[in-house]
């Protein structure tokens, strides 16, 4: 078997997506798959809901998972945590056959532009805890009810992922960057919501 490490996301993705040995992913096959790439691989899952086509509600899914991998990056765990019962959980295989059909192709372009570098960026602990708290915040935004936002949150927590699974420094530059103007434009609009709301008062 190819080793996890020197595996693409895309054909990581394709393999597990072909298995057709039971219904479903659980999260446990898919720590196995992406070995020591288990964070970007676990995060790369956790926002496929996302892409269920539905306006509202879904992020309640997503958002959770990613703030509880983001808790762990910032704590510098070496590998996620998951609680048991979950561990054995995951989402279906047509799900994620159905989402590979949608984006395989559009992955693999970006595989193709990736390769490692900038690894102080992607191993570093405090470059990790960064990412961490980023995350953190990412996923509480994406858990609340915000109308037609999933795809947005969905595709920038995506880039974190490759850059994680890739190891690649300047992608993850770049979500920073993205994350952070979304941080700071949620925060902004937040302040405006409750002056416009407290002017009712």
């Amino acid at each position: 078997m190819t080793s996890p490490q020197l595996t693409s996301t895309s054909q990581i993705l394709h393999r597990l997506a072909q298995d057709d040995t039971s219904d479903r992913v659980s999260f446990d096959s898919l720590l196995h798959a992406f070995g020591r790439r288990a964070f970007g691989g676990l995060l790369f899952i956790a926002v496929l809901p996302s892409f269920i086509p539905a306006p509202v509600g879904v992020g309640a899914i997503s958002g959770p998972l990613v703030s509880l991998l983001g808790l762990q990056m910032l704590l510098l765990m070496k590998e996620p945590w998951l609680p048991q019962t979950l561990r054995k959980r995951g989402m279906g295989r047509d799900s994620l056959g159905r989402f590979e059909q949608r984006f395989g192709g559009g992955i693999r372009r970006v595989e193709k532009l990736c390769q490692p570098r900038l690894p102080w960026l992607t191993e570093a602990k405090p470059a990790l805890a960064f990412s961490g708290i980023q995350l953190l915040l990412l996923g509480i935004l994406l858990a609340l009810p915000i109308p037609f936002t999933n795809y947005p949150f969905g595709l920038l927590l995506l880039g974190y992922a490759l850059a994680l699974i890739e190891r690649d420094g300047r992608l993850l530059l770049i979500t920073w960057t993205l994350g952070i103007g979304v941080l700071i434009a949620s925060l902004s609009f937040a302040g405006e919501a409750v002056q416009w709301i407290g002017g009712w008062f």
